[in-house]
């Protein structure tokens, strides 16, 4: 019984690793941007079952990504409340077994998008992993320009996703990595509003300006969402979906700008928290209406 609890600890400290909670809605992303590609019946028989193992792939990329970043953050993670009990940190894990785990669903991600796929969705899965782990993580100490930096291999599962399918970097990735990329600054900024205080004691520059929770940094949030809603409809500007998908974008682009501008004028963590929740249900249903929507 011992040895049984025991194991289901470990699996619970690796899944911890991976957050597969966030991995999965990245993933998502890649699997709906492949699903997207033109033609993809014509250039895979079975487009569904390479889904999954595009999705494990991407899994273990993201996992590995994540690992790593907590295998280098374990001291500033076991300062803050949100963090302080994640395996590295808590110490129920050691730095080589976190290592260990890392590389080995890094290379067992890459080795599948290469092998399944090609050569051009490995590359840039290993280039995420590489800008997400040893840019953007020690950068985050140093200037909020981090934020900038995380957007782009949080946004590069849809090129993975696209070029997976396309074998080619073409305009259709380059429109859904815009989508992803722009919706990524009020989501991170909405968790760094909350977590701001926990934030500071592990030396992080997260929001957009230097003063912190204030109408500077609302405002800058408030203007990158409202960018997202003509960037949103990139898809039907370029012929890739039709109007009802359209449409669906405009309005959870409205709605993502209304928890926004509630947030810059109540600059309340409550409505940084709402807004958190709006990017959460933003993303998945704009992908799906433009799945839904192809043309």
């Amino acid at each position: 019984m011992a040895n049984n609890t025991k194991e289901s600890n470990k699996v619970k400290d690796y899944l911890q690793l991976v957050k597969p909670s966030l991995s999965i809605m990245v993933v998502f992303s890649s699997v709906a941007s492949y699903l997207l590609v033109p033609g993809i019946e014509e250039n895979y028989s079975n487009p569904w079952l390479m889904s999954v193992l595009l999705f494990v792939g991407g899994m273990l990329v993201t996992g590995s990504a994540n690992a790593i970043n907590q295998v280098v953050e374990k001291d500033t993670d076991a300062l803050m409340k949100r963090t302080a009990k994640r395996p590295v940190a808590a110490g129920r894990m050691s730095v080589t077994e976190g290592w260990a785990f890392a590389i080995i669903c890094g290379v067992a991600g890459v080795g599948i998008l290469g092998y399944y796929f090609n050569l051009l969705s490995a590359g840039l899965a290993l280039f995420s992993l590489f800008l997400y782990a040893f840019v953007y993580t020690p950068l985050k100490k140093i200037s909020a320009i981090a934020v900038l930096v995380g957007a782009v291999p949080g946004a590069l599962p849809c090129l993975i996703g696209w070029t997976a399918g396309a074998n080619e970097l073409s305009t259709g990735g380059w429109v859904l990595f815009a989508i992803q990329f722009l919706w990524q600054f009020p989501h991170f900024w909405a968790l760094a509003w909350m977590m701001d205080d926990d934030y500071k004691k592990a030396g992080f520059f997260m929001l957009p300006a230097s003063d912190g929770r204030s109408k500077t940094s609302a405002l800058q949030i408030m203007v990158y969402t409202a960018g997202i809603i003509p960037i949103g409809l990139l898809p039907y500007a370029f012929n890739m979906t039709g109007i009802v998908s359209a449409v669906i974008i405009i309005l959870c682009g409205m709605y993502f700008m209304l928890r926004a501008i509630k947030l810059h004028n109540s600059l309340e963590v409550a409505d940084a928290r709402k807004l958190l929740y709006a990017s959460f249900i933003y993303l998945p249903i704009v992908q799906l209406a433009l799945l839904f929507d192809t043309v």
